[in-house]
C-alpha cells in the first residue's frame, strides 16, 4: 500500500463543493489501486482573512509544505471586489501561494470531449480533435514586477514586467520537454515587436531550440495567437508564454470545450505541486449544489498522473468523467436541452461510483 499525503484548500464561493466531489473521487481512487490518503485541510483566500487576517497563513503554508500535493478549490469573495477599503485581498493569497511554493509553471490542458463538441461556442468542425496544453509562467512578469503602485496625488498608476532569463531558460525547458513527448510542436507565444521582456523570451528560446532538434519551433505575436487559438485550435500542440498573457489565452482558450467547468491544471512548482480547475470562486453558485466538479475531478487525475506517476490511476478518473458525460450526467452548464441537469454531489457520486 503506498502512502499520500495530500493538502486540500477548499478556498472560497463554490470550492468546499467541488473539492467535496474530488476528494470522494481520490478516496474511490485509492480503493482501488491501494493507497492510503492522509487528507490535511487548510483555509486560503477569503476563508482565511475571516479566521486569520491574512489569504495565505503560515499554518496553510506549512501545511502544504509538508504534503506530497496540494488539491485547490478557488478564491474569490464579492466582499472584496471594487472595495477600495479592503486592506487585503482574497486573490494575494493565490500570488502568495505561488510565490512561497515556487509554483513557476502552470500547465493547462485543452481538449473536447467528442459527446460535447455541439456544446462549445465555436463550431463542431473547428473543435473536433482539438488537444494542446498551454504552460503558463507563473512567477515573473506584471503580476509580480516592481516598482508597482500609484502616485501620491492617486491619479498615475503603474506595473512593471521583468523577466529574468534563468525564469524564462526554466519554463521554456518544460515546453521543450512537452513537446518532446507529445507531437513535438512548441508555439512561444510573445509580443516581441513591442515589448523588451519578449524579446528575451524569444532570444532565450531561440539559443535552447538547438538542443531540441526534434521539436518543431514557431514563434507568434499574442494578438495573432488569441485569433488563431479560436480559428484553428487543432493547430497548437504545446504553447508557452508569459504570465499574464497566459492568463488571458488559457481563459480564452477553455471556450473551445464549452464550460470553464471541464478544464483541469497543475501548477509545478520547486517544493510541491498544486491542482486546481481553471475557474474560479463563482460566488452566485456557492451552497447550491449546481456547479461543475468535473474540472477539480480531472484536476485530481492530473495529481496521480504528475505528483504520483500513476498513469492508471488517472485514467481511471478520466474513463469516469467521459462515462458521466456520454450518460448525461451533468451539471446545468452542460447539460443538453431536454435533459435534467444533476447536482454537483450526483455528478461526484456517479464518477466515484463508475471508478
Amino acid at each position: 500500500m503506498k502512502e499520500i499525503n495530500i493538502a486540500v484548500l477548499p478556498g472560497d464561493g463554490i470550492g468546499p463543493e467541488i473539492v467535496a466531489e474530488a476528494v470522494k473521487v481520490v478516496n474511490a481512487v485509492a480503493a482501488k489501486f491501494d493507497y492510503k490518503v492522509n487528507y490535511n485541510y487548510a483555509k486560503v483566500g477569503a476563508a482565511a482573512i475571516d479566521e486569520f487576517g491574512e489569504p495565505y497563513p503560515e499554518s496553510t503554508h506549512q501545511t502544504c509544505m509538508a504534503a506530497d500535493a496540494v488539491l485547490f478549490g478557488a478564491i474569490g469573495d464579492p466582499r472584496y471586489d471594487n472595495n477600495p477599503e479592503a486592506k487585503v485581498r482574497p486573490e494575494q493569497g493565490l500570488l502568495a501561494m505561488r510565490k512561497r511554493l515556487g509554483l513557476y509553471a502552470n500547465l493547462r490542458p485543452v481538449s473536447t470531449f467528442p459527446s460535447l463538441l455541439e456544446r462549445s461556442p465555436l463550431r463542431a468542425n473547428l473543435v473536433e480533435g482539438a488537444d494542446f496544453i498551454c504552460i503558463r509562467e507563473l512567477t515573473g512578469g506584471l503580476y509580480f514586477g516592481r516598482p508597482q503602485g500609484r502616485s501620491e496625488d492617486g491619479n498615475t498608476a503603474y506595473d512593471t514586467c521583468v523577466y529574468r532569463r534563468e525564469e524564462i531558460e526554466r519554463i521554456c525547458r518544460l515546453g521543450f520537454e512537452y513537446a518532446s513527448k507529445r507531437r513535438g510542436k512548441l508555439t512561444l507565444v510573445d509580443k516581441a515587436n513591442v515589448l523588451a521582456t519578449s524579446r528575451l523570451w524569444r532570444e532565450t528560446a531561440q539559443a535552447m531550440a538547438k538542443d531540441y532538434a526534434d521539436v518543431e519551433v514557431e514563434y507568434m505575436f499574442v494578438d495573432n495567437a488569441a485569433m488563431k487559438i479560436i480559428q484553428q485550435p487543432c493547430h497548437f500542440d504545446v504553447i508557452v508564454t508569459e504570465n499574464m498573457f497566459g492568463d488571458i489565452l488559457t481563459d480564452e482558450a477553455s471556450v473551445i470545450t464549452g464550460s470553464l467547468g471541464l478544464l483541469p491544471s497543475a501548477s509545478v512548482g520547486t517544493e510541491t505541486s498544486l491542482f486546481e480547475p481553471i475557474h474560479g470562486s463563482y460566488p452566485q453558485a456557492a451552497g447550491k449544489n449546481i456547479a461543475n466538479p468535473i474540472a477539480t475531478i480531472l484536476s485530481a487525475a492530473m495529481m496521480f498522473e504528475y505528483a504520483f506517476s500513476d498513469a492508471d490511476a488517472g485514467a481511471a478518473i478520466r474513463k469516469a468523467v467521459a462515462k458521466s458525460l456520454d450518460c448525461n450526467m451533468v451539471t446545468e452548464d452542460i447539460a443538453p436541452l431536454g435533459v435534467t441537469p444533476c447536482t454537483t454531489s450526483q455528478a461526484g457520486d456517479f464518477i466515484a461510483n463508475n471508478i
